[in-house]
């Protein structure tokens, strides 16, 4: 359901660079292209290339050995013009500066090009939370909260589960907030259990959106899900959820993969059979044996000959190296940034239609968006409203970016970016620049 400056100039592709690309890179350059498809004031740009602020914190915890371990902590926080920050908290080993601005920035065009009233923002702290115990974990969490309190809030900044946090890391940093403010305060994060705030569907929701935009991508290009053939790379939330409500509605899912290898079967697997990743960790390839079929690499199976591929694991996983042996007509992307820039313009060349994470994966923060509406209101909604509500909003925004790949000939990307750029360059243009 989970991104931020050293930057390379616009006319630098990834190839000249010995490092992999950066998310804050591959950002900077989708919004340079966004723009040029839109009559937009320069100086709008040139304000969304930073963020507005990035928060570094030291996160000291005592370990249960009784050693005091130090940490690093940021929160990005890229553009509030049509509502309060909001994104993930993650906590990860390879978290950056970079990385959190770039994220933080594609969180700003994924609220736009839904139409949320929410900016984007993306936090994280550098630690490997396998690493952690349960207990070491809730003091991080709490601690984390303590130093980033002042800049979050239900009307200024407002965190999410991302890669290495979940519904149970949002209610310890709820509970530190609220007990900081003396009261409960639910709006001050999303993704949390429902027992205390949290929204129904709301762990569900970014892979039931892949499910939804694959399904309408199909639909456009005149197949049937019935007669379509996927791969998902990462079964984790996104992919298992994705990969499941897919097989659900006829798809026929051939390879699936964790981070150990994939499985393939081309005449489709038992999805519902397999534990997710959050379900038994690395439980994929384990299951080759017991359902008698082939494991392969995973970065075979980013090549393999199907209809839909989705990438729903991490990110830079399609690259200029590999993008001309992508052999699928549709890459939905269910993972953050799981195409390089250079990738994405070879793929475009070959015909191949790629769906941007900022509109596939977005039903991670509509549901945060509901949630939000429930916490401020005190009123819960079912499971049954908020996956129509979501059904509504997904099919409102593919018909936006639909209309804009039709009237401007442009990428679905290009096009996701020009809706998104367009509602918040016009929030600007209306608000002004404070003097």
């Amino acid at each position: 359901m989970a991104s931020e400056s050293n930057t390379l100039p616009p006319e630098t592709t990834a190839s000249d660079s010995a490092e992999p690309e950066t998310a804050l890179e591959t950002a900077r350059r989708q919004l340079t292209r966004a723009a040029t498809h839109l009559d937009i004031d320069p100086n709008v740009v040139e304000r969304l290339e930073s963020p507005a602020k990035v928060h570094e914190v030291s996160v000291p915890i005592e370990r249960d050995d009784g050693s005091v371990a130090t940490f690093t902590g940021y929160r990005a926080q890229h553009d509030s013009v049509r509502g309060p920050y909001k994104g993930g908290l993650r906590y990860h080993r390879d978290v950056t500066r970079d990385e959190c601005v770039g994220l933080a920035m594609w969180m700003t065009w994924k609220c736009a090009v839904m139409d949320i009233p929410f900016g984007g923002a993306k936090g994280g702290i550098v630690v490997d939370p396998k690493a952690l115990s349960e207990d070491e974990k809730e003091r991080l969490t709490r601690r984390f909260a303590q130093e980033i309190r002042d800049v979050i809030g239900p009307t200024r900044d407002i965190p999410a589960p991302d890669m290495g946090t979940d519904p149970q890391t949002m209610a310890w940093l709820m509970d530190a907030y609220s007990m900081q403010a003396g009261e409960t305060i639910p709006g001050v994060v999303t993704g949390k259990p429902p027992v205390v705030g949290g929204s129904y569907g709301r762990e569900e929701a970014p892979g039931r959106s892949v499910a939804i935009i694959t399904r309408e991508a199909c639909e456009y290009r005149g197949l049937g899900l019935e007669d379509t053939t996927v791969a998902v790379q990462g079964f984790g939330s996104v992919g298992a959820n994705a990969a499941r409500l897919l097989d659900e509605w006829g798809a026929t899912i051939v390879a699936i993969s964790d981070v150990n290898g994939a499985i393939y079967d081309p005449d489709g697997l038992d999805v519902a059979a397999i534990p997710s990743h959050d379900e038994e960790p690395e439980a994929v390839t384990k299951a080759a044996d017991e359902l008698s079929v082939e494991t392969i690499p995973n970065d075979e199976l980013l090549t393999l000959d199907v209809d839909v591929l989705v990438p729903a694991a991490v990110g830079n996983v399609i690259t200029e190296d590999n993008a001309e042996a992508i052999a699928a007509d549709v890459v939905v992307e269910g993972a953050n940034g799981p195409t390089t820039f250079a990738a994405d313009t070879i793929l475009d060349e070959r015909g191949i239609d790629v769906i941007p994470d900022i509109l596939a994966n977005a039903g991670g923060v509509t549901v945060s968006y509901f949630e939000w509406l429930q916490d401020i209101n005190r009123r819960s909604w079912s499971l049954e409203q908020v996956n129509a509500e979501l059904e509504s909003e997904m099919i409102d925004a593919w018909n936006d970016v639909r209309t804009e790949v039709e009237q401007r000939d442009v990428s679905w990307r290009d096009a996701a970016y020009v809706v998104a750029l367009k509602r918040v360059a016009e929030a600007h243009e209306a608000r002004g620049l404070w003097p």
